[in-house]
């Protein structure tokens, strides 16, 4: 067998990764089994990821990276917002919810967090783009815009779905959107007087 280097390995060892993590959850996902699968050892594992949560996240990021989403401009944030939480809503299988969770539990435990963990899992860059969309049509107040704010549908949406293992029903995407987010954002409506 040739031996692998570079993005080869990095993207076999991955791959075994997800597949560790799809069959036996997090709480079965060990560096060894990752190890056996990739054709390759714990200490090559070790150099690339020091802990099993690093790995899991990577392997998250990658399956997130190889089904992207993509929200079409609508014209409309409120449209755009609601095309992305349903996506990624339909994306929180309940394999990968509960995946979620316990990769959570763990990060809370450790010098790591779940915020800094979710950047390579939860693609805030549709957020920016819609956001971006929304301040250049005059919809979106940019003074309005944090970074707190502009997380605020995704993470309310996460929180919905690790709390009930289930996609989010549209009555709950609606008062994200509608009754919380845009009335943080919206451009003020200027007095016709």
């Amino acid at each position: 067998m040739e031996r692998r280097r570079g993005r080869v390995l990095e993207n076999a060892i991955l791959d075994a990764a997800w597949a560790e993590l799809a069959e036996r959850g997090y709480p079965g996902f060990t560096l060894e089994g990752v190890a056996k699968r990739a054709c390759t050892s714990r200490p090559v594992l070790h150099r690339r990821w020091p802990s099993r949560s690093k790995l899991a996240t990577a392997a998250m990021a990658r399956f997130v990276a190889l089904n992207p989403i993509k929200i079409p401009d609508l014209g409309s944030v409120r449209d755009e917002m609601k095309v992305l939480l349903r996506l990624l809503s339909d994306r929180a299988r309940p394999d990968l919810v509960r995946l979620l969770f316990d990769l959570q539990a763990d990060l809370a435990g450790s010098a790591s967090s779940f915020a800094e963990a979710k950047g390579g899992i939860v693609e805030q860059r549709h957020v920016a783009a819609i956001l971006e969309r929304g301040i250049a049509r005059g919809e979106i107040d940019a003074a309005r815009v944090t970074s707190r704010i502009a997380d605020l549908p995704t993470d309310l949406a996460r929180h919905e779905i690790l709390m009930t293992f289930a996609p989010l029903p549209k009555e709950a995407i609606d008062e994200i959107v509608d009754e919380i987010f845009l009335p943080l954002v919206r451009a003020p409506v200027p007095d016709p007087r």
